[in-house]
């Protein structure tokens, strides 16, 4: 039987939280030959709802262009929520930016190539991210700021 103080870490659910389509400039943007330029933006975000439960959301921002008219432009924001108690504060950042983020990932590059493909275009595949370094990286940024780091917001 687990004793009420050890360490916790569930995941409770993976979901899709938001998508969204635009093809503005369709059908005539469709019979361009050109090959378009792809603009991938990613961004990840944590909050704790309640006590113990976080959720931990990826959103990507893929906007693909030939000259200056937008050809299609795919927001996916996917989510997990998670049951995360006793683990010692220090650890709790790393798992939410690091940890959480690659257990959601995959879904998220599933549902951008599924939408994008179901669109009538070739898929996009978004490509693996370390999300180790990413996590390392916004650190150095903040503390080159001296700003605290945070990825945690309440709701």
């Amino acid at each position: 039987m687990a004793d009420s103080t050890d360490p916790v870490f569930q995941i409770q659910r993976v979901y899709l939280k938001e998508a969204s389509l635009e093809q503005p400039n369709s059908p005539a943007i469709l019979l361009e030959q050109e090959q378009p330029a792809v603009d991938i933006q990613l961004g990840v975000e944590a909050q704790q709802p309640v006590d113990g439960i976080y959720e931990v959301s990826i959103t990507a921002t893929v906007t693909t262009k030939i000259k200056d008219r937008t050809v299609f432009l795919v927001e996916v924001k996917q989510a997990g929520i998670f049951e995360i108690r006793n683990l010692p504060q220090d650890q709790m950042e790393p798992i939410l930016g690091i940890a959480c983020p690659q257990i959601v990932y995959p879904y998220l590059r599933a549902n951008v190539a599924d939408i994008v493909t179901r669109a009538g275009f070739p898929p996009v595949h978004l490509a693996e991210i370390n999300f180790q370094s990413m996590y390392e990286q916004q650190q150095g940024q903040a503390q080159a700021a001296n700003e605290p780091s945070r990825i945690i917001t309440t709701a």
